[in-house]
């Protein structure tokens, strides 16, 4: 028996929602927090009929640390899932420091203003030290260790696909198939049709912000950057196909690297098709995908975030996306004395995961590890004081959960692997 308190209500804490509902026996009760209460309700009034879960919402501004522990003081939570923004996290963080709550996200810290003279500071800082250029990295978060030890709460980072599932076959794989780890390759691919000609599967500002952003991986010890989108890949995902994939910066290739030992590189693809492609590179030549201020008609717009307003909502793309996702990771290594190569991945179809919650596959990916995430520490399995990525606990009760909760995993040996 549990009390979650979950903040956000767009498309994946719909998905996280849902599953918490889905599985009583655990989540209790939970509230659902959010800007717009409105949505929460609406929400409410679709689920609470089909499940045992008590579901109460409430309004909160994710950005105000105060308000957000003032509603953890008033519902008493065991547990906070952050399904809002990652510009959100740190607010979160402090409130789950001050009130002594267990904390559970699936996406590192990002600065929504990274025009912010006090942000610069310490990001030119950040990057002169790790010798990359990316906008988010885990070392906002890593630094509340300390503060959560000392509260003697849990803070589980990055309890999505990926950042999350992805670095737990990373666990897994180590634990069963090597005694060492030397290459891991992620592969992202998203094969479904939305039939747009351009848009986004989750929060546009993010989105496009990481694709432009520089490349980079981690080869030898240290950061390689490349220019964004300079290498491409061509691979054939099962039951997907052969998709391009570029190689991208992702958070995750910092905490693997900081928690495999041995590892000697990680890289990180994406795929993605022709208009995509077209498309963001036109804004970006006009200056569409901006993060700084421009002086418009008397009055100052952001122009990625004016963007975000003409695109798609992320959340209407379900209905409409037809298709599979295939995301996984190829892993290289040692066992007995011999290299081996193995590929774990899951699929996902577009259309069962809207018939089954509402949501199309991306956000349904994310989703789902969302709830297995707090799930696994409000029961006590995964539950230590101090801040960890998921790939620092027991990785088996976390694979075991993907099979029962909608995403089952393949393993296959003697992949095609990635030059």
């Amino acid at each position: 028996m549990s009390r979650l308190l979950i903040i956000g209500c767009g498309g994946v804490a719909r998905v996280a929602i849902c599953k918490c509902c889905q599985n009583s026996d655990v989540f209790t009760d939970i509230m659902i927090a959010s800007r717009t209460k409105a949505k929460c309700d609406a929400l409410k009034e679709e689920l609470q009929p089909k499940t045992a879960t008590k579901i109460e919402t409430a309004q909160v501004d994710a950005d105000n640390t105060q308000e957000v522990i003032g509603l953890i003081n008033s519902w008493k939570p065991d547990a906070v899932l952050n399904v809002a923004l990652p510009y959100q996290d740190l607010a979160i963080m402090d409130a789950c420091v001050a009130t002594g709550v267990h904390y559970i996200d699936t996406a590192n810290y990002e600065a929504e203003d990274t025009e912010d003279p006090a942000w610069r500071a310490i990001y030119e800082a950040r990057c002169r030290e790790l010798g990359f250029t990316a906008y988010f990295d885990y070392s906002w978060q890593w630094a509340y260790q300390d503060k959560f030890k000392e509260a003697g709460i849990t803070g589980l980072l990055g309890s999505g696909f990926d950042p999350g599932v992805t670095s737990v076959y990373a666990a897994y794989a180590r634990k069963h198939y090597f005694d060492e780890i030397h290459y891991i390759d992620i592969l992202d691919c998203n094969g479904g049709d939305h039939g747009y000609p351009f848009a986004t599967n989750f929060n546009p500002e993010i989105n496009l912000r990481e694709v432009s952003a520089p490349g980079s991986y981690w080869e030898d010890g240290k950061w390689v950057e490349i220019e964004p989108m300079s290498i491409k890949r061509e691979y054939d995902f099962p039951e997907v196909g052969e998709k391009d994939m570029y190689l991208l910066h992702h958070e995750e290739i910092e905490s693997l690297a900081k928690n495999i030992p041995g590892v000697k590189r990680i890289r990180f693809f994406m795929t993605f098709g022709q208009s995509y492609l077209t498309h963001m590179k036109c804004l970006e030549n006009v200056g569409m995908l901006r993060t700084d201020p421009v002086s418009f008609d008397g009055r100052e717009i952001v122009p990625i975030q004016f963007l975000k307003a003409l695109l798609p909502d992320p959340a209407s793309l379900g209905p409409r996306t037809v298709g599979k996702t295939n995301i996984g990771c190829i892993f290289t290594g040692i066992k007995d004395g011999k290299e081996k190569t193995i590929y774990i991945y899951n699929v996902c179809d577009h259309q069962e995961c809207y018939q089954e919650v509402g949501s199309q596959a991306v956000s349904y990916t994310t989703g789902v590890p969302a709830m297995i995430g707090a799930m696994l520490v409000v029961n006590g399995t995964w539950q230590k004081p101090g801040v960890f990525n998921v790939e620092e606990f027991d990785p088996d009760p976390y694979m075991d959960a993907l099979n029962r909760f909608g995403l089952p995993w393949v393993v296959c040996e003697d992949p095609q692997t990635v030059a």
